[in-house]
């Protein structure tokens, strides 16, 4: 048996939860995964983990030999990656998720650079508005909008996703221009909803000016899970939308979108790059993470309170209209993900 094989796939099942998602993680098959399990419960003569048809769970004794393998495990990765890092160029590939909409308009435009610098890395990009499980899906880091949640992930924030309310010419001479949030509720007006990819939940309209924070629902007759879709939307004509500045900031330059209710500020989300929360992390893996934070803050628009550039359509601000009583409760701050 070879023994620091066996650790190493029972530690992955472990933190997988799942044999099957371990065998993939480790580029084995489930049956040698299983059988260097079982070979390791043989030699200490003890069950590490129960597994049924429907569940897995890892036994005190199990847990205790995870618990003091882990560290060593990690610790005999960073050691080999040491040398081998001191004597090549980064190389090999990297799994990266990230949202649709920043990976076609920020993250894509930029790679050129990135590999005119790295040219042996590879990269294995999943774009999407739907959340990966980074341990589960072999995933190496996400980039990703809202907060993050899971605790076995180390995340480093990139900026802040500065939110907008916009319209479409169109839409504004066919319904009217709103001046206040609350006259999104009108039955004349439609506003875009974004749900959530897992949840199906909406992300609500909110609004903050001067301490004063409203919610709004208004009519919606067009829902969508994807960030591309709801700029294509919005561009359209089809409602009203909140979006990142950053993606429509040439809409509004060029004047196929117009900002509405400029004194009226929308929530904004922080975007995160995050990994495992393993102590080694290969070279490659540092470089682009390393690259991505520079990307970001070369970017005005990620930036706290950025000013977003307005076009000729967008110029001609109207005055602001008197506050009006808030027609929905306070809402709280999302913390999932958020499509972009």
């Amino acid at each position: 048996m070879d023994k620091f094989a066996a650790l190493q796939a029972f530690a992955r099942v472990v933190e997988c939860g799942s044999f099957t998602k371990a065998a993939a993680s480790l580029d084995a098959t489930n049956a040698a995964v299983t059988r260097s399990v079982q070979d390791l419960e043989s030699h200490l003569r003890t069950k590490l983990i129960h597994r049924t048809t429907r569940r897995l769970s890892v036994t005190p004794d199990g847990q205790r030999l995870y618990e003091r393998a882990a560290g060593w495990l990690n610790d005999w990765q960073a050691l080999e990656a040491s040398v081998v890092d001191a004597q090549a160029a980064p190389q090999g590939r990297l799994r990266v998720d990230i949202g649709a909409a920043i990976a076609r308009q920020f993250l894509i435009p930029a790679l050129p650079q990135f590999h005119a610098r790295y040219p042996d890395i590879e990269i294995n990009l999943g774009v999407g508005d739907v959340v990966s499980d980074v341990i589960g899906q072999n995933v190496d880091c996400v980039i990703r909008g809202g907060g993050v949640d899971d605790e076995s992930l180390v995340a480093r924030r990139l900026g802040v996703m500065n939110y907008i309310t916009c319209a479409s010419p169109q839409y504004l001479r066919e319904h009217g221009t709103p001046a206040h949030p609350a006259d999104l509720e009108d039955p004349q007006h439609r506003v875009l909803t974004l749900f959530m990819p897992g949840s199906g939940k909406p992300r609500p309209m909110a609004f903050e000016r001067d301490g004063q924070r409203l919610t709004v629902q208004g009519r919606s007759t067009l829902s969508l899970n994807e960030s591309n879709a709801y700029l294509a939307a919005g561009l359209a004509g089809l409602g009203v939308m909140c979006i990142c500045s950053y993606l429509v900031k040439d809409a509004l330059a060029d004047g196929r979108l117009v900002r509405l209710m400029p004194d009226w500020a929308c929530d904004d989300k922080p975007i995160y790059i995050a990994h495992a929360s393993r102590r080694h992390m290969s070279r490659r893996l540092r470089v682009f993470i390393d690259w991505v934070v520079q990307l970001f803050e070369q970017e005005p628009l990620f930036r706290p309170g950025a000013a977003v550039p307005t076009g000729p359509a967008a110029g001609r601000r109207r005055p602001a209209a008197p506050k009006r009583p808030a027609r929905a409760a306070r809402a709280p701050r999302a913390s999932q993900a958020t499509p972009g």
